[in-house]
């Protein structure tokens, strides 16, 4: 498989600025591998595919607030600086980019709030991802963290141009996320409402959580032809005792197991027993999934519709068939399907 095989026309305007009104009334796609059908649904009928004891594993990872806007001392330029990870909580070092990434100095010290309560000093502007910064606070810890929340925003993916607006707060956000340390939503978990959750409870659907904290490094363009040269950035992973059991008895009795989103599809693939059954895990994984490849845990999946050439695309493809997923989603764009993080969703069986 190759770079080229995943590209397709997506017209500008199939790109979702909003999120649809009601969580769990976007746009449906169902696939089925085995019959090869399309069918057309909203996702508030996600409950009619699956029966008593299927488990659906969800990542509750929490978005923190991770763009902050600060001044260069001196020229007081306007600097955008992102959240990518903390690296030492007690020196308050952190991994970030910066934009516009040039005008960015070891020693420059950027200054954020109106008040510019919140200092930082760029320490090492050679790293992979970006800068460190080192921030000068004088308080706790937790004051610091709450001074990050207080200035940061809601990091929207660029492609959305608008501002950001207070109902972002609540709709980039999903409503069972827990674990703060994700720069990015698991989208796929944005169009579960509370009311679609308590119906699939009444049904008898098992929930399994697990946390991966979503990096930016799930955007980022592959640059080469040949998929195996690709390097996917680390993201940290923790599957629990509880998510474990919950996951090995549904496969134990043969249940749907749903993996909603390529996040918990990375997660549980990264952390699989010689026998096929899945594993405790705390700790990093760079895994990245493209066809072919033969999945363990889960046998159905919940994902948005994604970009050309996108590791997120390859990893549905490796899932559903490389020709199947490509017919969907030309089918997709005839039907105007919201793409992207705000976008439509698809069932996978």
């Amino acid at each position: 498989m190759k770079l080229s095989n995943f590209n397709f026309e997506l017209p500008k305007e199939l790109l979702a600025e909003y999120p649809s009104e009601h969580r769990d009334e976007a746009r449906l796609m169902v696939l089925n591998r085995e019959k090869k059908t399309i069918e057309h649904k909203l996702f508030k009928d996600l409950v009619d595919y699956f029966n008593e004891d299927d488990v659906m594993i969800l990542n509750n990872t929490k978005v923190f607030p991770a763009r902050l806007f600060g001044n260069k001392e001196k020229t007081g330029a306007r600097i955008e600086v992102f959240l990518l990870r903390e690296l030492n909580e007690e020196q308050r070092l952190w991994d970030v980019l910066v934009d516009p990434a040039r005008k960015i100095r070891i020693g420059n010290k950027l200054y954020f709030g109106e008040d510019e309560s919140l200092v930082a000093e760029v320490i090492d502007n050679t790293t992979s991802r970006g800068r460190t910064l080192r921030f000068l606070y004088d308080g706790s810890y937790t004051d610091f963290r709450k001074k990050l929340n207080e200035l940061g925003e809601t990091p929207l993916p660029k492609y959305i141009k608008r501002e950001v607006e207070p109902e972002d707060e609540d709709r980039y956000q999903t409503i069972f996320a827990k674990n703060e340390g994700a720069v990015a939503a698991p989208t796929a978990g944005l169009h579960f409402s509370k009311h679609l959750l308590k119906r699939l409870e009444i049904k008898g659907i098992n929930f399994a959580e697990i946390t991966l904290h979503v990096g930016l490094g799930t955007f980022n363009p592959v640059e080469v032809e040949d998929l195996s040269k690709h390097k996917m950035d680390s993201e940290e992973i923790t599957i629990d005792k509880l998510a474990v059991n919950t996951i090995n008895q549904g496969i134990a009795e043969k249940r749907k197991i749903c993996a909603v989103g390529t996040t918990v599809m990375r997660a549980v693939e990264s952390s699989v027993s010689s026998s096929g059954t899945l594993n405790e895990f705390q700790g990093w994984s760079n895994k990245f999934i493209f066809p072919p490849y033969d999945f363990s845990i889960a046998n159905c999946m919940v994902t948005n519709f994604h970009t050309p050439k996108s590791t997120l695309l390859m990893m549905a493809s490796a899932f559903a068939g490389h020709d199947f997923i490509m017919e969907a989603y030309e089918e997709a764009v005839k039907e105007k399907y919201r793409f992207y993080t705000y976008g439509d969703a698809m069932l996978i069986l």
